[in-house]
């Protein structure tokens, strides 16, 4: 009789160590992640800071919690808008899709965008996807105008999306002022608080760095 009792355990421990073994993984993806970030403040001619300054950024423990499946409903007739800066100048976007996804019992939707003034620069960025979003953390633990996450297309798969909300990051103007960030829509902002992806910068805004 001891022998399912022994196959049990043993199925328990595996699994427990399978957990664990996710989890490591995850958070050493995420801590690549952040360090790529990091590093693209130091190579970029425009950074609002500096190599030294990248010591004050901060961030929320990874989470594979905050890592969701999102349906995705594309919105091919969406009209083309001007998306308004924290500088005053407009860009032009199009909502590209929406996606839903829950977060307990609460169901949620955002809409992901295309910069369209980006595309007309650079063909690169003709599958690039942008999800500026505000949630209620804002001004007390992360920056008052929002984070963003950025996508691919090629990113959605069989319609859909993994929304990893640990990848978030600040827009330049949580760091120095004179930017023109993108300030999220109405429709992009969460009833919500996340608490996952980048915090309050750690350091007094820089003025006019750039």
């Amino acid at each position: 009789m001891r022998y399912p009792i022994l196959t049990i355990l043993l199925a328990c421990a595996y699994f427990s160590n399978a957990q664990h073994a996710d989890k490591v993984s995850y958070q050493k993806e995420i801590s690549a992640f952040r360090q790529h970030y990091k590093n693209e403040f130091v190579s970029e001619p425009h950074s609002p800071i500096t190599a030294a300054d990248t010591a004050f950024l901060d961030f929320y423990p990874p989470d594979p919690a905050w890592r969701i499946a999102a349906k995705v409903s594309l919105t091919p007739d969406s009209p083309v808008f001007d998306m308004m800066t924290y500088s005053g100048v407009t860009r032009k976007y199009r909502q590209y899709a929406t996606v839903q996804f829950s977060i307990g019992a609460q169901a949620l939707q955002l809409s992901l965008y295309q910069n369209l003034t980006l595309m007309e620069k650079d063909t690169t960025y003709r599958d690039y996807l942008f999800l500026p979003f505000k949630d209620g953390t804002n001004g007390e633990e992360t920056y008052g105008g929002g984070r963003y996450l950025d996508f691919r297309k090629k990113d959605i798969s069989g319609g859909v999306l993994m929304l990893d909300f640990n990848k978030n990051y600040n827009p330049y103007c949580a760091f120095s002022d004179g930017y023109s960030c993108p300030i999220p829509p109405k429709e992009n902002h969460l009833a919500i608080e996340v608490h996952a992806g980048e915090k309050n910068f750690k350091k007094e805004k820089l003025h006019g760095k750039h």
